[in-house]
C-alpha cells in the first residue's frame, strides 16, 4: 500500500491488511480485568460480543451461600475514586464527541459509570469483525446514557434496535403508601452492528402450538396453515401507479394499486399462495414455514427468567433461552462469541449448544468452574476442553513491532511531542537525548510496545513513574505539589 514502515499507524494496516487470526484459542475463560485482558487480544477476531455488566444499580450482589456461584459477587456501586484517570485521559484526547456525552450525565456517580463502560466498549469495537454484532444488555436506570455512549462509538447509523425484554411480569410489590412509579418490569438490549456489511442470521422463533392456532386459523389441502392476508393497498395508501394494473381479470378499482408486483403475484398463484374460487374470490394467502417461524419484533415477551433447573444462584442470571436466541440471530455455526463479562457463563454455555467457537472474561474465577460444570450437566459427562488463563495475551496483528525504546520511535514520538516531556504540567523543552521512551498503559495493564502506546518522559517523571501507568505519575506529582 505505499506505507513507510516507520508510520504504524494501525487503522492503516488493518485498511492494508487482513488481520491474523485470533491469538488465543476459542473454549476460553480469562479471569482478571476485562479492560487489561481485551487490550491483549487482535483487532477484527470477534463475530459477536454480549455483554451484561453492571447496571449502575446503586446495590451490591452476592451468590447465596450453598449455590453453585458461592462466592461470586460484585459492587454495583459506582464513585469518581473507581476511574482510572488514564481512562479519563484516552477518551477526552482521542474521543472528543464521546467525552462530550459522559460529561452530559447528571451525576459523578453516572459519569464515574459512563467512563468504566466507555474505555471497555472501544475495545469491544477493536475487536469485532466488520459484519460483527454486539448486544448490550442492560436496565432503565442508564439506557438513555448508554445508547448515547453507543451511538458515539459504535456510529449512530449502526444502531440496529433497542429490544425490550420482559423480564417479569408479576404485579410491582405492595405498600401502604402510595406508589409514585410504575412497577419496572424489563430489561433492554441495546443491538448495534460493526458496519452495513453486518446481516442477521436467524431473527425468527417458534411459535406455540396455540399461538400457530390463532396466527394461521386455516388449513389447505395439503395440511399447511395459513392465514388470509390483502392482495389489495387501502385507499388510503394513495396513488400507485406501478402497481395499478390487471391480473386474471382482477383489477383494484382505487388508484392505490395491488400489493405487490404482478410478476410476484403471478409467481405467488404458481406456488399456491394466492386462490381463485369458484365463487370468483380472490384469496392471498400467508403460510406458516415451522422451520423458518416468525420474524421477531424488538419487544420480548415469551422468555422467562431462568428456571429452577438452570439456576445457579448466581445475582442477575440471565436465561439460556434468551442467550440462544441472540446467538442464533446474529452468528453463523462456527463464529466465535465473547462476553466479557461472562459471570456464570450462560454466553458460553448457549454458544457451545449451538456450535459457536466462544471465549469469556470475568473478574471472578467462580466463572470457569460454573462453564465446566454446566457443559457438563448438559452433555451428560465431565466437560475438560476449556482454558482458563489468568495472563494477558499479547497481540500479534501490530506487525513487526520493534524494540520500544529503539532509535526509530524515539524521533517519530520527539517530533510529536516537539521536544516537550509528557508528563503533567512539565513545560520544559527538551534536547532528544534528554528524553526516555516509555509506556502510556502499563505492560502489567495490557500495554502494546507499539508506537500508539509509547511517549517521551523527562528522566526525572520517568524516575518516579517506573514502571507503572500514568495515574502513578499524576498522583504522585499532585502530591509533591
Amino acid at each position: 500500500c505505499g506505507i513507510k514502515t516507520s508510520f504504524r499507524d494501525i487503522n492503516l494496516i488493518y485498511a492494508c491488511h487482513m488481520p491474523p487470526p485470533p491469538n488465543f484459542k476459542s473454549n476460553t475463560i480469562w479471569t482478571g480485568d476485562n479492560l487489561y485482558i481485551m487490550r491483549g487480544i487482535n483487532s477484527a477476531t470477534v463475530d459477536l460480543i454480549y455483554l451484561d455488566p453492571p447496571f449502575n444499580s446503586k446495590a451490591d450482589y452476592a451468590a447465596p451461600i450453598g449455590s453453585k456461584a458461592a462466592g461470586a459477587a460484585f459492587k454495583d456501586t459506582w464513585t469518581l475514586d473507581d476511574i482510572d484517570v488514564e481512562w479519563l485521559d484516552a477518551i477526552e484526547k482521542q474521543h472528543p464527541n464521546l467525552w462530550r456525552v459522559i460529561m452530559a450525565a447528571m451525576t459523578n456517580s453516572d459519569k464515574s459509570y459512563l467512563v468504566y463502560m466507555a474505555i471497555r466498549l472501544l475495545e469491544m469495537k477493536r475487536l469485532l469483525k466488520p459484519t460483527g454484532s454486539i448486544y448490550l444488555h442492560c436496565d432503565p436506570t442508564m439506557s438513555h446514557y448508554l445508547k448515547l455512549v453507543m451511538d458515539a462509538i459504535f456510529g449512530r447509523t449502526n444502531f440496529r434496535n433497542e429490544i425490550v425484554w420482559l423480564r417479569y411480569s408479576g404485579r410491582s410489590k405492595g405498600s401502604q403508601h402510595a406508589p409514585k412509579t410504575y412497577g419496572v418490569h424489563n430489561d433492554c438490549l441495546l443491538f448495534y452492528a460493526t458496519g452495513p456489511k453486518t446481516k442477521m442470521v436467524h431473527p425468527y422463533r417458534e411459535l406455540r402450538e396455540d399461538e400457530i392456532s390463532q396466527r394461521y386459523p386455516h388449513t389447505d389441502s395439503k395440511g399447511r396453515r395459513y392465514t388470509g392476508i390483502a392482495h389489495f393497498c387501502g385507499i388510503n395508501m394513495g396513488d400507485r401507479p406501478n402497481l395499478c394494473y390487471s391480473w386474471r381479470g382482477f383489477t383494484n378499482p382505487h388508484p392505490s394499486g395491488w400489493r405487490v408486483s404482478k410478476e410476484r403475484l403471478e409467481r405467488e398463484y404458481q406456488d399456491g399462495k394466492v386462490v381463485i374460487h369458484e365463487n370468483g374470490r380472490l384469496e392471498r394467502r400467508r403460510f406458516y414455514d415451522p422451520v423458518k417461524g416468525v420474524s421477531l419484533g424488538n419487544v420480548w415477551t415469551d422468555i422467562q427468567p431462568p428456571k429452577k433447573k438452570e439456576s445457579t444462584g448466581y445475582p442477575t442470571q440471565k436465561p439460556l433461552e434468551l442467550l440462544e436466541r441472540i446467538i442464533k440471530a446474529s452468528s453463523n455455526k462456527g463464529d466465535l462469541v465473547f462476553d466479557p463479562f461472562c459471570g456464570c457463563a450462560t454466553t458460553c454455555v448457549a454458544s457451545h449448544n449451538f456450535g459457536r467457537d466462544w471465549v469469556g472474561i470475568d473478574i471472578s474465577p467462580k466463572a470457569a468452574d460454573l462453564v465446566v460444570d454446566r457443559i457438563s450437566e448438559a452433555q451428560g459427562s465431565l466437560y475438560e476442553d476449556i482454558i482458563h488463563r489468568v495472563d494477558i495475551p499479547q497481540r500479534t496483528d501490530l506487525g513487526k513491532v520493534p524494540r520500544y525504546n529503539c532509535l526509530e520511535n524515539k524521533e517519530l514520538l520527539y517530533g510529536k511531542q516537539k521536544g516537550y516531556c509528557a508528563g503533567p504540567d512539565c513545560h520544559t523543552l527538551f534536547e532528544m537525548h534528554h528524553l526516555e521512551v516509555d509506556h502510556i498503559v502499563a505492560r502489567s495493564k495490557g500495554g502494546s510496545d507499539h508506537i500508539s502506546n509509547l511517549q517521551l518522559l523527562c528522566s526525572r517523571c520517568n524516575k518516579i513513574k517506573g514502571n507503572r501507568g500514568m495515574t502513578y505519575l499524576r498522583n504522585r506529582l499532585r502530591l509533591a505539589a
